[in-house]
């Protein structure tokens, strides 16, 4: 009994050091040529990758597992031992052909093995093309070597242990024990039993990308990525492409020689990005369910007809911080490639002396590929997250309220010396679902959870002024999204829905304004760079708000539509139903709408 329900560890523990030696390969053929591998590093790198390494192997292990469970009752150990051959005949050939093209592919794509390749396969040329003929000799040469290895380890180890199985007497003892072990192996496959699942996200690390990508099991990257993976190109063809790129220019040409008014006294202040969790616009004004926030927007400067580009967070986060507008038929947070050459607002401030950066979440930072998001493309190894609070402060399913995650970060900026100006970043978390907040003066939750948020904020606030700190520092507010189901009976594209505030405040503003002109999450990074006088040029889809001579719109996408507006117009459509829900005024809004719609998956496709 004991060699049988021994033996799923095995198998397990076999898959597990296939794929660690899958990495030292992969490090030892492309390390040299990017960087380099030292001593340091490759345990770095067989750690932060061991997750999804045991979340692959736990589902190789799925099926031996429902063997093992079905011999106890039908099957003899020969019997077993050929269906096992057949079982690992398929799969450690498979392991080994995905690890040797994706050594070839790597070195020409910059990324692991994806559902891409199944689009090249319509043209196999290309794929070919993407190696040289000796590459793909010696692939094939490594292939077959790997193979062999594989196999003779199973022959050696798991087969022979086959072979030595009984017929049992306790039967049903034996059963329950191996029934429960599969219970066991949902943990490696799921991550563990929080909030967020497996993911690339939990193989970030480093600040260069050739290690977060060396950490990344290939093969779970690909059948990660099959679920998540489309020809974006091909979707929302609205126009000729050259008819589109061109009308998509026209909305985003700069202006030269145009006077930008300047809202800060510095072109280097300290910055802290406070991103808040489903604040809504007509919620966060309300003088009595957030009365700081009330007070801010007239201490401070008034964006009030700003949108939210989409409804979730993972596309809310990228909107804001790498000026990207979010598509609603899928978030480019999933898919880490794509992420990690987006420009961000952290990489354009560090080349300009912003090296002082950190995130404070009190989440999971693994949670939608966030992790992947803040050191790939943001380059930010700082990180600050549930797991960096005593237990005692886990006190929701989300993990760390807001008034201790904001205490933590006061503490930081407050206790350590910051020298030169730095980018604090800060995700809020109370005033999401399900709002299990202390405060209770409304009858809806989600009231109680953004006047909790409110309170936290204004002490936060309140205490920083009083330190040396204050006078040269920029709070940007801006929600990730608008509450969608706040308030109810209201349509999921009315832009109620995705009206959110955002604020600047602080030290660093020269005088408390109200910027009427409509625009977008997208839209911050050009304005904010544009007033510390950083090259903004790299952010295609956004544009400064404070240039009087820029064209002046919101834009925001649900579920499969897509609004455009400004101070005369509104065009409203739905993609599902291809037809116009909304048009009011200049009719030429239509054309400017659907090209910037056709451009975000065109840009998604290409990347």
């Amino acid at each position: 009994m004991s060699r049988r329900i021994f033996l799923p560890f095995i198998i397990f523990c076999f898959f597990l050091l296939v794929f660690l030696f899958q990495k030292i390969i992969f490090i030892l053929v492309h390390g040299s040529i990017n960087g380099g591998v030292d001593m340091i590093d490759m345990p770095q790198v067989l750690y932060h990758g061991l997750s999804l390494d045991m979340s692959m192997s736990g589902y190789l292990t799925i099926i031996p597992l429902l063997l093992l469970i079905a011999s106890i009752w039908w099957l003899r150990p020969d019997s077993l031992v050929k269906i096992f051959n057949a079982y690992f005949a398929v799969v450690l050939p498979i392991i080994a052909i995905a690890t040797s093209v994706d050594l070839i592919l790597y070195s020409h794509w910059g990324f692991h093995l994806d559902p891409a390749v199944l689009l090249y396969l319509q043209s196999p040329k290309e794929v070919i093309a993407s190696g040289s003929t000796l590459e793909w000799f010696l692939g094939i040469l490594v292939a077959i070597i790997l193979l062999i290895l594989f196999y003779w380890g199973y022959v050696l180890i798991i087969r022979k242990m086959i072979l030595r199985l009984t017929v049992l007497r306790n039967r049903a003892k034996t059963c329950f024990i191996l029934v429960l072990l599969a219970g066991v192996l949902f943990l490696p496959i799921r991550g563990g039993v929080t909030v967020s699942t497996m993911n690339i996200s939990y193989a970030y690390f480093s600040d260069r990308m050739f290690l977060n990508h060396a950490a990344i099991n290939p093969i779970f990257n690909f059948m990660y990525s099959l679920g998540k993976f489309d020809n974006f190109e091909s979707q929302y063809q609205f126009y000729d492409r050259n008819e589109a790129v061109r009308s998509f220019e026209r909305l985003h040409r700069q202006s030269e020689n145009s006077t930008v008014p300047k809202l800060l006294h510095t072109s280097r202040p300290n910055i802290i990005l406070c991103i808040l969790e489903s604040f809504s616009y007509d919620v966060a004004f309300d003088s009595i369910v957030a009365p700081n926030m009330y007070r801010f927007a007239k201490e401070g400067v008034l964006f009030n007809n700003f949108y939210a580009n989409g409804f979730r967070t993972d596309r809310g986060l990228v909107s804001v911080m790498s000026g990207y507008p979010s598509h609603p038929t899928a978030a480019i947070l999933k898919y880490p490639k794509k992420t990690d050459a987006l420009p961000t607002i952290p990489k354009s401030l560090r080349k300009s002396g912003y090296d002082n950066q950190s995130v404070y979440y009190g989440g999971d930072v693994e949670f939608a590929n966030m992790r992947s998001y803040f050191v790939g493309a943001c380059g930010i190894q700082d990180i600050v997250s549930d797991k960096d609070f005593p237990v005692k402060e886990r006190l929701t399913k989300w993990g760390v309220p807001d008034q201790p995650l904001l205490e933590r970060v006061y503490q930081d900026l407050t206790e350590t010396e910051q020298g030169g100006p730095f980018l604090k970043v800060i995700l809020t978390l109370s005033s999401h679902e399900p709002f299990d907040v202390p405060t209770d003066i409304f009858d809806i939750p989600f009231l109680n959870s953004v006047n909790y948020t409110d309170e936290c904020i204004g002490k936060f606030v309140s205490d920083l002024k009083s330190t040396n700190l204050w006078h040269n520092t920029l709070i940007v507010f801006i929600a990730d999204h608008a509450m969608q189901s706040y308030p109810q009976g209201t349509n999921n594209y009315d832009k109620v829905r995705f009206h959110i505030p955002m604020i600047w405040l602080g030290g660093a503003v020269r005088k408390p304004a109200i910027i009427s002109d409509y625009g977008s999450q997208n839209d911050l990074a050009a304005t904010l760079l544009s007033q510390l006088q950083i090259d903004y040029s790299g952010f295609k889809f956004s544009k400064d708000l404070l240039d009087p001579q820029s064209r002046k719109f919101s834009f925001y996408s649900y579920v499969n539509g897509f609004c455009m507006m400004d101070s005369s117009s509104v065009f409203l459509y739905d993609n599902n139903q291809q037809r116009i829900l909304e048009q009011t005024g200049d009719p030429d809004l239509e054309k400017e709408a659907k090209s910037f719609f056709q451009m975000m998956y065109l840009d998604l496709g290409s990347r």
